[in-house]
């Protein structure tokens, strides 16, 4: 006969652990340089696509312009957030240095902003993601990230956020 704490252990190791975090993350070039030519946008997002798939966090869409990426993705369970956009920043900015445009100054700003998406959401960011380059013809990287930030209830400090 099994004990109840037994019986409880062994349904707790049977329970799947279910989780599907969706996230939006949006990081710009260091000093918000436009670094990211058009013509090489699409390699580096699929690049970026690659690490985030490696880090168990598959991309639903990545895009931005010149000077900054959106990207909403599946945040693995298994790796915390703050890991995930170390290493897609980290990697791609030796790709963008190295292998890609080869463009020896490139960097990543140090911090990045992050926001829960709901699944009934998912359809809107992926078109805001989309439309990056129109969005940007009326609105500035600054104005947009402010914007955001009230939209997500996000307090912040001007004197902290522009590196």
């Amino acid at each position: 006969m099994t004990s109840p704490e037994r019986a409880t252990q062994s349904k707790r190791n049977r329970v799947p652990i279910l989780v599907k975090n969706l996230v939006h993350i949006v990081y710009s070039t260091k000093h918000r340089e436009p670094l990211i030519p058009k013509e090489n946008q699409d390699a580096l997002f699929a690049y970026q696509a690659r690490i985030f798939k490696q880090w168990e966090s598959p991309a639903l869409i990545i895009g931005g312009v010149e000077d900054h990426v959106h990207a909403l993705f599946v945040l693995s369970k298994n790796h915390p957030l703050k890991k995930i956009v170390e290493e897609v920043k980290k990697g791609s900015s030796k790709w963008m240095k190295s292998d890609g445009p080869r463009t020896p100054q490139f960097s990543w700003q140090a911090g990045y902003a992050a926001f829960s998406v709901s699944q009934s959401n998912v359809e809107a960011v992926q078109k805001y993601i989309e439309g990056q380059e129109e969005h940007h013809r009326k609105m500035t990287f600054q104005d947009e990230l402010r914007a955001l930030f009230k939209r997500h209830g996000i307090e912040f400090d001007e004197r902290y956020v522009w590196d």
